[in-house]
């Protein structure tokens, strides 16, 4: 660290560093590369993704993401003929996958959405009381978190003894790495002891799951091998080490925000929202389990504290149904349009179970509006300003309210709003959560999750692979966001 505090060119500015995002509707490969001391980040190759069907189970293309991936991967080093330092892997949560003898996936992992955890989650709860798990590991017990999966797995005639590993760590130790789980990521399976910071003995034994299947945990930042096999033939990748940031992509995403979060509150606005804060140390009351709060573990410490609010996810299933019509539209203009539809019809709930659902999505908020006692919309060409002007205007609304709930669990006041996401382009959403909430908002990085990746990265390999501190963290996304191009730009 310099004099000014400005991270030291020692570690950094010499070779490129990417970032693989795995998402559930893409997964990205990003380079970082420095021009003349300075950080650009380009988005490099983007594998669209989704899961599919195969005979009565939802499951992952992980295949089809690994060949992806190691496209995306050599048109990096093709672009980075100064080599590349360091890989890194974030993605989404809860997901696996569980390994045979000889290290290899026994089959493409279930997705987060498969039904199976239905039954497993009514049987698991009058064993492990939601409430008790809520205090002991901290993370609201959703039926598609890890443990429920785990339990679901003999009716699917999968070995429950076999290894597991999560889906951002696979990736790194498919690339050559050891198998570990980032403490991040793990704090999202429902099985971590929050007290001890490690997997819960009693729990797993209480609920019969193997010990042996898990792998250790490590912290961010840690280096868990040399990229290996086919690629590490290639010149920029014969001395890259491998990585893992904080692989939950939340948790990069915060990671990627530069400013101080104290008395801030954070938005990560995309397909759903996250809202919430940092805190340095768990929530666990009824009223937080109540409130639908979780508490996920953070880069260099304490944990991020936020509430699952519907997102974009409405206006995307709305632009699909329009499409279908013939009615195609570009996000800017029709947000463009709203913002001058100050005659939207009323507020609904975002997190009406209608309003999760796929398809026709013009109609279920419709129907949400007559139960609400608001006049409907007709869905016919012209009338997509108005429906989408319905959507933002209820989206500020619903922050507004989670962050009353978060402001009564802290016992404090929050100060300010920082958006980031896909949902910091867009402008007329951020004016109206300033409204609705009477506070200042300011906007990250749309692809915060990549720049918390980097920052992550940049932090370990500086702390020579050993834990991250979250000043460190923060000083590399700062550094990193110097300029607006330091991320590539999202789809909605």
């Amino acid at each position: 660290m310099t004099e000014t505090g400005t991270p030291s060119n020692d570690y950094a500015e010499t070779r490129a560093r990417i970032a693989i995002d795995l998402g559930a509707e893409s997964c990205r490969v990003s380079l970082l590369r420095w021009r003349d001391g300075h950080p650009r980040i380009d988005l490099i190759h983007r594998i669209p993704n989704g899961p599919v069907h195969v005979e009565g189970s939802l499951r992952w293309p992980f295949d089809k993401i690994l060949a992806g991936l190691e496209e995306g991967l050599r048109k990096a080093a093709h672009a980075a003929p100064e080599g590349v330092a360091s890989i890194a892997v974030d993605g989404w949560a809860v997901d696996y996958i569980r390994l045979g003898e000889n290290g290899r996936p026994l089959a493409n992992p279930h997705c987060y959405r498969d039904e199976r955890t239905i039954a497993t989650k009514e049987a698991a709860d009058k064993i492990a009381l939601p409430d008790w798990m809520f205090r002991h590991a901290g993370a609201q017990p959703l039926r598609i978190n890890t443990v429920y999966q785990l339990l679901a797995d003999p009716a699917s005639g999968i070995d429950p003894r076999a290894p597991w590993i999560n889906l951002p760590e696979y990736v790194t130790y498919h690339l050559g790495g050891r198998r570990v789980a980032e403490y991040t990521n793990a704090t999202h399976t429902g099985l971590v002891d929050i007290e001890t910071a490690n997997w819960s003995e009693g729990l797993m034994k209480l609920l019969d799951l193997p010990r042996e299947a898990v792998a250790p945990i490590v912290p961010a930042g840690t280096i868990v091998g040399k990229l290996a096999g086919p690629l590490a033939d290639l010149p920029a990748f014969r001395h890259t080490d491998l990585i893992v940031p904080a692989c939950h992509d939340t948790a990069s995403a915060i990671a990627g925000i530069s400013t101080d979060l104290d008395g801030t509150a954070y938005i990560c606005s995309g397909t759903w929202s996250l809202v919430g804060t940092w805190i340095p140390a768990t929530i666990t009351t009824s009223e937080a389990l109540e409130a639908g709060f979780t508490n996920q573990g953070a880069a260099g410490g304490g944990f991020c504290f936020h509430t699952n609010v519907n997102g974009m996810w409405i206006l995307k299933q709305c632009l699909e149904t329009w499409r279908k019509d013939g009615r195609i539209w570009e996000l800017p203009e029709l947000i463009r349009l709203a913002a001058a539809r100050e005659d939207f019809p009323g507020i609904v709930n975002v997190d009406a179970a209608p309003l999760l659902l796929d398809d026709d999505m013009p109609a279920r908020l419709n129907e949400q509006l007559r139960l609400n006692g608001f006049e409907m919309v007709e869905d016919s060409a012209g009338s997509e300003p108005l429906f989408a002007r319905t959507i933002f205007e209820s989206l500020a609304s619903r922050y507004a309210s989670a962050l009353r709930s978060l402001e009564q669990m802290l016992n404090n006041s929050i100060r300010r709003i920082h958006i980031l996401g896909g949902g910091s382009l867009n402008q007329l959403l951020t004016q109206l959560t300033a409204e609705h909430t009477g506070l200042p908002v300011e906007t990250g990085n749309a692809e915060s999750s990549t720049v918390g990746n980097f920052a992550v990265q940049l932090a370990g390999a500086e702390a020579r692979g050993g834990p991250v501190q979250r000043d460190e963290v923060r000083r590399w996304a700062k550094r990193l966001c110097e300029n607006r191009e330091c991320g590539p730009h999202p789809t909605l």
